[in-house]
């Protein structure tokens, strides 16, 4: 077995797979239980990056918290993986253009993500957001072990069209 042959099945392993789906899921879960309890901070932290219009601020701080949570218990789960992954990998590529576009601005707050007291945010959150998206790729891209859509729901027949 090639170099090469060994990495790609080292990379493509499905306990990877599973590790980082575990992750991922676990980190929008423990993202969202604050923004879940305290709305109106979190409110004030997506007016903060001055990217959305006032009137949809709120409507994205009661949103966006429950769509990590539900996406990350998915992901922990193994439930609709391709799905959670491709819901979490849409807020983390839109999360990483604000971070981007806030730092390119100068503007100083906190990134909002686990708590609304954070330090400043500077070029290490956009980096850790996207280690953590390609994570999420992985996730989509390759199977990982565990899942209870492979296992659990494999056991009902399939239904014929």
């Amino acid at each position: 077995m090639t170099v090469k042959a060994k990495l790609k099945a080292a990379l493509t392993h499905p306990v990877l797979g599973l590790v980082l789906r575990v992750y991922v899921g676990a980190v929008f879960v423990s993202a969202s239980m604050y923004k879940i309890n305290f709305p109106a901070e979190f409110a004030e932290t997506i007016a903060a990056y001055q990217l959305v219009p006032y009137w949809a601020v709120n409507a994205l701080a009661l949103i966006m918290p429950w769509t990590e949570l539900v996406g990350g218990i998915l992901m922990v789960l193994g439930i609709r993986t391709k799905a959670a992954a491709a819901a979490i990998g849409g807020m983390l590529v839109l999360f990483s253009l604000a971070i981007l576009i806030t730092l390119l601005r100068d503007i100083p707050i906190g990134c909002g993500c686990f708590t609304s007291i954070e330090e400043p945010m500077g070029w290490d959150t956009l980096v850790r957001d996207l280690l953590w998206l390609a994570m999420t790729v992985h996730v989509y891209r390759y199977p990982s072990a565990l899942q209870l859509e492979s296992g659990l729901f494999k056991l009902l027949p399939e239904v014929q069209a």
